[in-house]
């Protein structure tokens, strides 16, 4: 797995568009994508630019993890205690 970012949005919404339902990846708010090695050759075939930033080390891909795990703990708990009652 590698770290990648792209130069603008519009070059991150368009290398979304054609990963979604091709490859695994995890993107951040930050501009950040974790794709597989072998996503970029396909990236670069569609004319789609990014940086490498290197590659993705456990405890990035784990933290991205555990960050969505935190957030289900968050809406579980506010589902079984709303606010503003009782």
């Amino acid at each position: 797995m590698v770290v990648i970012h792209f130069p603008d949005a519009e070059t991150e919404r368009r290398a979304l568009g054609f990963m979604a339902g091709r490859f695994t990846f995890k993107s951040w708010a930050t501009g950040e994508m974790v794709v597989p090695d072998f996503a970029l050759a396909q990236l670069a075939n569609e004319g789609i630019p990014f940086v490498v930033e290197g590659p993705a080390t456990y405890e990035r891909i784990i933290s991205a993890v555990r960050d969505r795990a935190s957030l289900t703990d968050e809406r579980s708990s506010e589902q079984a205690h709303p606010r503003g009652r009782g």
